[in-house]
Order: structure tokens, then sequence, then C-alpha cells
């Protein structure tokens, strides 16, 4: 309860500290504004007279401008000397902002009285990562697995035990290095190895990269039945550009499957995606323009980890082994409909450096780009 009278009581110090200086600041300004007035309208009234006297303007003009200049001048000396009477409306402001001030640190307390719990002792933190588990916030917790593992860094199950809390928690590069402690500290397990490999996924925005490929085929090589690992590893080679690997990987995977598992539906999508056939038996390589749009009925988690896997995919195949024209510029294209121009850029000049000799394929590089809004130059 003295923690937030503390808190109201500061609110409203460091209010007056700003509120106060920018009143009078405003009053000082006030002032000053209409002494600046005055010294200007008078060197008005001397330039009339100068320019009467040379014959510059009639007598008619300048009375007109003389009488307008004169009224200025009257209004801005007003403003001068009103300017200490209106220093008088100081308390009335004061009071004013102490009303406010206060109304909103009176009100917080009034709530926390209402709806807090004032008569409840105080709870630490070392209190409160001292105290039984049950009934404790999953916060909490997480905070005494901490500092236990400050402590006992070569506590392996500990390691353990955190990792899966991590990845729930959206953590998975935390998740990744907790999986390693245990591994390194306990030795390798199919599970572990493969949630590392899965973390370490996530964290990649759903490319497997070589370390994660690296923890799944230990995993594998520990239990060769296992599925999830052996469905990231499928994964990862059509990410490669490896097709008929891929192709091969899910049938096997598949093979025997129990339909009813909620992996299948997944694995066949993937199967399917590979050996798709399309006009005069076109196989599809990477993502069309339709493929991305076709995606907008996925969950954007769905959607953002088919799209990526995709064009990594084939981005990593071309780079590597090279592509045909219709391959680069799929892939040009992707890029474009995914808004990354910059990698689409990257894309075309990495096309024009691998068809630079050979005229009619730059030809159609550079055509394709042009219709795309890129520079083929």
């Amino acid at each position: 309860m003295v923690f937030w009278i503390l808190i109201a009581c500061l609110t409203a110090l460091a209010a007056l500290s700003i509120l106060v200086p920018l009143a009078r600041t405003g009053r000082q300004r006030s002032a000053e504004a209409a002494k600046a007035d005055e010294a200007v309208y008078r060197d008005q009234l001397n330039a009339i007279e100068t320019e009467l006297e040379r014959g510059l303007i009639d007598a008619e003009t300048a009375e007109a401008a003389r009488t307008e200049t004169a009224r200025r001048l009257l209004a801005a000396n007003q403003r001068t000397a009103d300017a200490p009477r209106q220093s008088h409306q100081g308390p009335r402001l004061r009071t004013a902002q102490g009303i406010a001030l206060l109304a909103l640190p009176i009100a917080a307390c009034g709530l926390y009285l209402f709806l807090g719990s004032p008569g409840e002792p105080d709870q630490p933190l070392q209190a409160r990562l001292s105290a039984p588990a049950e009934g404790q916030s999953v916060d909490v917790l997480v905070a005494r697995v901490e500092r236990h593992l400050a402590n006992n860094p070569e506590d392996g199950q500990g390691w353990a035990v955190i990792a899966p809390v991590y990845l729930r928690r959206g953590q998975p590069e935390a998740s990744a290095k907790a999986y390693a402690n245990a591994l390194r500290i306990l030795g390798p397990r199919q599970d572990w190895l493969t949630d590392m490999g899965e973390a370490i996924t996530i964290a990649n925005r759903g490319l497997v990269t070589a370390e994660a490929r690296r923890a799944f085929e230990q995993a594998v090589d520990l239990e060769p039945a296992a599925v999830k690992p052996r469905f990231f590893l499928a994964i990862s080679l059509g990410q490669e550009g490896r097709k008929e690997d891929a192709v091969a990987a899910w049938q096997a995977l598949l093979e025997g499957a129990d339909e009813t598992e909620i992996w299948v539906p997944a694995a066949r999508q993937e199967l399917a995606a590979l050996t798709w056939q399309g006009p005069e038996g076109e196989s599809r390589t990477g993502p069309s323009q339709e493929d991305i749009a076709a995606a907008g009925d996925m969950t954007a988690e769905d959607r953002q980890a088919m799209i990526v896997n995709m064009v990594e995919g084939l981005a990593s195949r071309l780079d590597s082994e090279g592509g045909s024209v219709d391959e680069w510029n799929r892939l040009i294209n992707a890029y474009m409909v995914l808004g990354n121009k910059p990698e689409a850029e990257a894309a075309l000049a990495k096309a024009l450096a691998a068809y630079e000799e050979s005229p009619e394929q730059l030809s159609v590089i550079k055509d394709a780009a042009g219709q795309l809004g890129l520079s083929g130059s």
C-alpha cells in the first residue's frame, strides 16, 4: 500500500514540475510578444512621417496609414498593460492544476483500495521463487528453473525440462540452446535431437538449416522409424531442390502410415506439390503467383511456412546447380509477389550472369523482368 501511495505522490510531483514552468513561460511569452509589436508599430509611424516629408505619399494616404498603425499600437499597448493583471490569475491557475493533479492519484488509490488487495503482504521475488511450486504461475516457475540452472549449469535434466517450455512460450532460440545443453551433458536422445532441430527450424522461419538437418539425421540414426525427424528431413530435401530424393522420402514416410495421424495430410500435400505436372508435363519446381495467392485460405503461420519453404528451396537449388530460364523467372516473380524487391533484383542479377553468353535467353529474362517493373540492364 505504501508503495502505491509513493508512486502517486511522485506522479503528482513530476507533473507539477512540468506544468508550472509551462504556465509561467506562456505568460512571459505573451508579454514579450506584445512589447515587440509595440516597437514594430512605432517604427511604422516614423516611416510614414519620413515618406510624407520626402513626398513619396500624399497627406491623405499618410493620415489613413497613421490611423491604422496607431490603432494597432494601442491594441499592443493594451496587451502589455494586461500582462500584470493576467499574472494575478496564477493562484487560480495553480489551484486548478492542483485539483487536476490530485484527482488522478486519488482515483488510482481509490480503485486500488476497491479492486486490489491492500491488506495482503508484499511478495518479494526471492520469496516467490522459494515458495512451493504448486499454484505458482508459469513465469515464476520458469524463473525458478533459470535461477537453478544459473547456479547449476551442468544439470542436464534441468535444461531438458525448460527446453520445451521455451518453445511453447515462443522462444525457439532459447529452446534450441537448452536442448543442446541437455544433449551435451546427458548424451544423445532421439526426441531431444528432433525437438532441437524443430526449434532451430522455427527460429529460421521454417527453413531447415544445416544445423537442424544434422540434428534430424542423428535422431534418425538413433531411431530409424521415428516419424518426426524424417518428416523434417523430407522438407529439407525439397527446400534444397533435390526433388527425386524428396519424393522418395515422402513416399517412404507415407508407406503403411495410419491415415488418422495428424501429419499424414501435410505429407501428402508436400508429395503432391513435388509430383504435380503442369501443362505439357512441366513439373512444378517453385511457386507461381497463383500458388501464393491460393495460400490466402491458410493460416498466417502455415502460409508463411509454405511460401518460405518453396521459395527458399528453389533459390537454394538455382544458386548451387543453376536452372532453366523459366525457373529463374519463376523465382524472381515469387519474390515480387512476396513484396521482396531486393531479393527479386538479386535473383535477376544472378539469372543475367548465368545466361550472359546466351542472347536469346537474356532477352526472355529481361522481358519478364520488365513486366514486373525491374530493370534488366
